[in-house]
């Protein structure tokens, strides 16, 4: 089994923070708590919250201003552009889509997923996995999990491909509303099926981005982890410096 690497303190607070702007903890011009204030909260070193709120700034969710301290910008233009992959997994067209389906069925579900899905341990859920390829080269293993309750009535089960995405399917049979997506990124190593169904060289890690898709009540309603070949992938971002 591949191990995953958890994301620095200062990244998992900036992603707290940005949860609370998005949700209105923190509306659009108002100022954040103080270091000092972000400190006793959350129990981290003053370097920590400030890497976190340096990180904010640099993506456009905060600004600083003198005498003011920093103040919530609120969503940055071109955050959507940058959240692509979440819906892409959604919106999917599987029998438009280059690559196959590698396996349907109930699986013990990893960890990570039963967690975000609100299952116990080694609880098992429906799976469907599908290897994505771009040129005849994989460079997706998708691995999408989904609670019992939403399978019965719909096509998710088969071995067939389905001819649209996830959320028309499960949205049109089941009446359920797909509100919000939570992605999780991390790296690992991936197991040796995983590793063969991506034609990757031993010891080359993935990137493994976890989609959580939930209706308004943030009840989950289909989990996915993304892997993608960590030598395949390129991450950019430009941006001004002060």
């Amino acid at each position: 089994m591949g191990y995953e690497v958890e994301a620095p303190k200062y990244v998992r607070l900036a992603q707290t923070l940005q949860g609370r702007i998005e949700d209105g903890t923190y509306p659009p011009g108002t100022r954040v708590p103080s270091e000092n204030q972000l400190v006793q909260a959350f129990g981290m070193s003053r370097p920590t919250v400030v890497r976190a709120l340096e990180l904010l700034k640099r993506d456009g969710w905060l600004e600083s201003r003198q005498g003011y301290g920093t103040i919530v910008r609120g969503r940055p233009a071109g955050a959507e552009e940058r959240e692509r992959r979440g819906r892409d997994v959604l919106t999917r067209d599987e029998s438009q889509t280059a690559g196959r389906l590698v396996q349907v069925g109930e699986v013990a579900v990893p960890v990570r997923v039963a967690s975000a899905l609100g299952l116990p341990k080694r609880a098992k859920a429906l799976m469907r996995c599908l290897l994505v390829e771009e040129d005849g080269e994989a460079v997706e293993l998708v691995s999408s999990y989904f609670p019992a309750g939403l399978v019965d009535g719909t096509d998710l089960a088969s071995a067939e491909v389905l001819e649209s995405g996830t959320r028309t399917h499960l949205e049109t049979r089941k009446k359920v509303r797909f509100d919000h997506v939570t992605e999780r990124v991390s790296a690992r190593l991936p197991d040796a099926t995983e590793r063969e169904l991506l034609d990757l060289p031993d010891g080359v890690p993935v990137l493994s981005v976890l989609v959580i898709a939930c209706d308004a009540s943030g009840q989950a309603l289909q989990v996915s982890d993304v892997l993608l070949p960590a030598d395949r992938q390129e991450l950019e971002d430009t941006y001004r410096l002060n």
